[in-house]
């Protein structure tokens, strides 16, 4: 039977390994720095065993998902340890740092760098879902530095799960995360920070809390374990986009402050467009 080897059995690593044994028919090991999340893990049957960076050696594929600061030194160690058919991916949401940090390991063909685009607002072993990868994006990074068949392996793995697949330099792939990901967490967290000083009756946020709020506050409930290592590992293209957000609200408050109706119809139409780009 094939093998995965697990590393970070939190969201992502815990829906990967779901994914792999229903779907990719494979034997799941789990290793996590928390002896209470790994045990946990294994109770609810995402995990058939906890192991060691030992047993890597003999695994088909390794997934490192744990927070991005933590991944490079996680990196290591795990390419440390790779057999001969071993592909290793990383799941970080940034990608230049982690893809410099193994540029010169003496394994770095055996690994493929890797970002889901999918997740949601929860964490730990319990978030862990079946289908969070369904039509999603599978972003791989620098695989013309990789074994050929082990790339091929990571892109069949990535088909089983029914996701999409794209491929683009660790440049690009942090400056396009940095927008259509990283700022709208930063805008959530905000949004969320505004409400709270603002409105001081929890009740009242309850009760009156629409729809809209809620879907847009959403990404406020996500770990700060896992966020802020993101922001600071992709500073410069987060700093960029927040610098062009604040722009835009400072343009759309004066529009409101000058009652300038025309202007704010017509922004929002022109804002509208984005309906043709998210069907």
């Amino acid at each position: 039977m094939k093998t995965a080897v697990i590393i970070g059995l939190g969201l992502i690593g815990g829906s990967m390994a779901l994914e792999l044994r229903k779907r990719c028919g494979y034997q799941i090991w789990g290793i996590d720095a928390n002896p209470e999340n790994a045990q946990k893990a294994l109770e609810l049957s995402i995990i058939d065993q906890i192991v060691d960076y030992n047993d890597i050696t003999n695994a088909d594929i390794a997934i490192v998902a744990v927070p991005v600061d933590i991944i490079p030194k996680v990196l290591q160690k795990t390419l440390d340890y790779v057999g001969e058919q071993t592909a290793v991916m990383d799941m970080g949401s940034v990608k230049g740092s982690i893809c410099k940090s193994v540029e010169n390991h003496p394994n770095r063909s055996h690994f493929i760098a890797s970002h889901p685009m999918a997740g949601t607002e929860f964490s730990g072993p319990e978030a862990a879902i079946y289908n969070l990868f369904d039509n999603k994006v599978m972003v791989f990074c620098e695989i013309e530095k990789s074994h050929k068949h082990l790339v091929d392996k990571a892109m069949d793995f990535a088909q089983k799960l029914n996701m999409r697949i794209k491929i683009m330099s660790p440049e690009a792939h942090d400056r396009h995360t940095a927008y259509v990901s990283h700022l709208s967490h930063v805008s959530s967290f905000m949004l969320g920070k505004t409400v709270l000083e603002i409105e001081k009756d929890e009740q009242s946020i309850f009760d009156l809390a629409s729809t809209g709020f809620a879907s847009t506050v959403r990404l406020a409930k996500s770990d700060a374990a896992m966020w802020c290592p993101i922001f600071l590992e992709n500073k410069e293209n987060v700093l960029k986009s927040l610098d062009e957000y604040i722009k835009n609200l400072e343009e759309f408050r004066k529009m409101i402050q000058d009652q300038e109706d025309g202007k704010i119809r017509k922004t929002i139409k022109e804002i509208n467009y984005i309906k043709k780009i998210l069907k």
